[in-house]
């Protein structure tokens, strides 16, 4: 495994941490700041920041020149989790820590995801994430010495 697709292996544990603590975290606070009277506040900008902040990391890996393990992670992590709440939501949904002894962040990531899930959110997610891994160049090493500037001929000199 070269360096490239090592450092991808890493990005993609760290989008997938993104995408699960920080937008089950937004999610959350999002639906809790829906169903306050009167509904917003400082609290759903709070979310629809951090919302916007993942889908900005999200964006980034898909569309960068970076390995498509950054992608296959968290696409493979979102799509299994859908899966087993297809065929199994209670074993789906046992995967969520509940504990209230938990750290609150966690507790309220959970939440979150519990309601992403249960809306197809995680397998919408997931497939988006899963394109760039099928496109071949984006496995292939970006070689910059093959291109060549263009060079501009000697007057009267032919091919």
């Amino acid at each position: 495994m070269t360096l490239r697709h090592f450092a991808g292996l890493l990005l993609g544990v760290v989008v997938t941490a993104a995408v699960l603590v920080g937008g089950g975290w937004a999610a959350q606070q999002a639906f809790a700041a829906g169903m306050a009277v009167p509904p917003g506040g400082q609290r759903l900008w709070i979310a629809l920041g951090s919302m916007a902040a993942v889908g900005l990391v999200v964006g980034l890996v898909v569309a960068g020149r970076v390995s498509p393990l950054a992608t296959f992670v968290p696409s493979l992590v979102l799509l299994a989790w859908t899966v087993v709440y297809a065929l199994d939501p209670g074993r789906a949904l046992s995967l969520i820590p509940s504990r209230p002894t938990m750290h609150w962040l966690v507790n309220e990531a959970g939440a979150g995801n519990k309601t992403l899930l249960s809306l197809g959110v995680h397998g919408l997610l997931g497939v988006a994430l899963f394109i760039p891994v099928l496109i071949p160049s984006r496995w292939a090493r970006r070689d910059d010495d093959l291109d060549e500037e263009y060079e501009p001929s000697q007057e009267g000199s032919y091919y």
